[in-house]
C-alpha cells in the first residue's frame, strides 16, 4: 500500500514538471576550435515556480533562455518543456510547442510596428488559428485593460511609451494562457518607476494565472523577487 501511495505521488510530481534541463551544453565552431558558451547546466521547475537566471554579460543567460524555449538546439543535454522533450524536434515542431505552452517578454518589446496594440496582442492567437475572432478580441481587450491600457487599444507602438509597449508585450505574452513565461531583461530599457510597474504586472499576472516564470536579468533586486535564483558565470552554474 505504501509503495502504491509513493508511486502515485511520484507520478503527480512528475506531471507538474514544466521545465526540466539536464546537462545542457551549447558550443559554436570557430577557427580556433569549438567555443562552449554553456556547459552542462541542469535544473527543474514545477508549475507555478519562478526562476531568475542571473549573471554578468556574456555568462550564457540569453543562450540558456533560448534553449529552454526551443528557439535553438543544444549541442548536448536535454530540455523537456511541459513534459515534452524538444531537443530532437524540427523547427516547425518546436514552434508548435511554443505556441501551445509558451509566452515571451523581451527587453526590446518586439511589437509589430504596423499593428495596433490590440492587433499585437492577438498575434499569438492568429498563429494558433483561433476562429472565434469576437471572443479572441474580448480576451485581448480584457488583458489590455488589466495592464492599464484599456483606452489605448487602437494606438500603434510609435504612439506608446516604452513602458506602455512593454505592457502590450505582457498582454500578448498571456493571451494564449501559457504554462510557462520566458522574460529576457524585461525591464532593461525602462526607467525606475516604469520598471517597477512592469515588474509588479509580471509577478501579479504570473500569480493570477499560475504560470511558471523564467526570467533572465542582471538586476539582483529583481532576481530576489523570484522564488529561485540560478547564477551563471562563463557558461557554468556557480550558485
Amino acid at each position: 500500500m505504501e509503495n502504491t501511495r509513493l508511486g502515485s505521488r511520484f507520478r503527480v510530481m512528475s506531471e507538474q514538471s514544466m521545465l526540466k534541463v539536464e546537462r545542457l551544453t551549447k558550443s559554436y565552431p570557430t577557427a580556433a576550435g569549438a567555443l562552449t558558451v554553456l556547459h552542462e547546466v541542469s535544473f527543474e521547475l514545477t508549475a507555478g515556480e519562478s526562476l531568475a537566471i542571473l549573471g554578468p554579460s556574456g555568462s550564457g543567460k540569453t543562450t540558456l533562455l533560448g534553449l529552454c524555449a526551443g528557439l535553438d538546439r543544444p549541442s548536448g543535454g536535454t530540455v523537456a518543456l511541459a513534459g515534452e522533450g524538444i531537443g530532437h524536434l524540427s523547427e516547425d515542431e518546436r514552434a508548435r510547442v511554443r505556441n501551445d505552452h509558451v509566452g515571451f517578454v523581451f527587453q526590446n518589446f518586439q511589437l509589430v510596428p504596423t499593428l495596433t496594440a490590440l492587433e499585437n496582442v492577438l498575434v499569438p492567437l492568429e498563429l494558433l488559428g483561433v476562429r472565434d475572432i469576437a471572443a479572441a478580441e474580448a480576451r485581448a481587450q480584457a488583458l489590455l485593460a488589466r495592464v492599464g491600457l484599456g483606452e489605448r487599444t487602437d494606438h500603434y507602438p510609435v504612439q506608446l511609451s516604452g513602458g506602455e509597449q512593454q505592457r502590450v508585450a505582457l498582454a500578448r505574452a498571456f493571451i494564449n494562457e501559457p504554462k510557462i513565461l520566458f522574460c529576457d531583461e524585461p525591464t532593461g530599457n525602462l526607467d525606475g518607476a516604469t520598471a517597477q510597474t512592469v515588474e509588479e504586472l509580471i509577478f501579479g499576472l504570473n500569480h493570477e494565472k499560475g504560470t511558471t516564470l523564467v526570467m533572465v536579468t542582471h538586476d539582483l533586486e529583481l532576481a530576489r523577487k523570484c522564488g529561485r535564483v540560478l547564477k551563471l558565470r562563463g557558461g557554468e552554474v556557480v550558485d
